[in-house]
């Protein structure tokens, strides 16, 4: 995710970190070509046919009302992926409170939160392609890490593991009726959470939809240069670029956010996020907290 300070006037139109020119500036380019021959041909070969500037913005307008609809969409995976992940750093949190507060030994307790570290981290292994082996290892050890890795849903299972062990504590009487019923609901929503954040990861926005908006993007820029002749003749490569700069980089700017976990400019920063969840377990366990990750070059993984 790219974290900065507003950028003047004058460096807002060089910066290129977390822009989407460099993806799409092969599409702006054919489209200045294409302007530029249509108004070349027009002018010194043979007249082409002109389309009625009024009927193209009729087009534009319909055509932005669906790019605008779309990333709207797009938007709210991010911002629902966003919050899905606040609600697991709360819910960590809350769930450390509630073994202090109902007096839970320390080597029980530290078996619990180990587990909860673990869980964080193989749900993010689970939702980015990364390794996360070594991230669950330093807290579970080696063996259980790989005993973790090897279930069908490795954050998950940690999540079971951690219900056993609080089951465990309640035939021990260490733990209470309303003790076992308080964070069992804790556990519920860490587990909405992580199923939340699945159902984001594995439900793309419908392609069928995305295919007709880009086929109409491709169609528009394509008949725009014969809309432009006669009407500013030779700043029609101008217009053109500019327009295609739009609806091009909208359509990038949907793709990079329908997909809020990848590990891109503009992604999520699951690992800042997840060290979040390491300082409150460290905290509560009365570990040295490790340094809050900071962004390096303006990006925040």
């Amino acid at each position: 995710m790219i974290v900065r300070t507003p950028p003047s006037a004058l460096r807002l139109f060089f910066i290129v970190q977390g822009s989407v020119v460099p993806r799409i500036l092969g599409k702006i380019v054919s489209v200045l070509l294409l302007t530029l021959s249509v108004v070349l041909v027009d002018k010194f070969l043979v007249p082409l046919p002109h389309i009625s500037l009024a009927a193209m913005s009729v087009f534009g307008v319909a055509l932005s009302l669906f790019l605008g609809f779309r990333n709207n969409a797009a938007y709210d995976r991010w911002w629902e992926a966003r919050k899905l992940w606040g609600s697991l750093i709360a819910d960590t949190r809350s769930f450390a409170r509630q073994l202090e507060m109902f007096a839970v030994p320390s080597e029980d307790k530290s078996t619990l939160l180990n587990l909860i570290a673990a869980f964080t981290h193989a749900h993010r292994g689970s939702l980015r392609p990364c390794d996360a082996r070594h991230d669950i290892a330093a807290w579970v050890g080696d063996d259980k890490a790989k005993s973790l890795l090897a279930r069908a849903n490795p954050a998950d299972a940690a999540l079971s593991d951690v219900a056993h062990q609080l089951a465990v504590l309640r035939r021990k009487g260490t733990l209470d009726g309303f003790a076992q019923m308080a964070m069992s609901e804790t556990l519920s929503r860490l587990s909405l959470s992580q199923a939340g954040c699945e159902r984001i990861q594995t439900t793309p926005l419908p392609f069928v939809y995305s295919l007709l908006v880009r086929r109409t993007t491709y169609l528009y820029c394509a008949l725009l240069p014969f809309a432009l002749l006669g009407s500013v003749d030779w700043f029609a490569p101008i217009f053109a670029v500019v327009v295609a700069y739009v609806f091009f980089g909208l359509q990038a700017v949907t793709n990079e956010l329908e997909h809020p976990f990848e590990p891109r400019p503009n992604g999520l920063p699951l690992d800042a996020m997840s060290r979040v969840i390491e300082r409150t377990l460290c905290d509560a366990l009365g570990q040295d907290i490790p340094a809050a990750m900071q962004p390096e070059n303006h990006l925040l993984s």
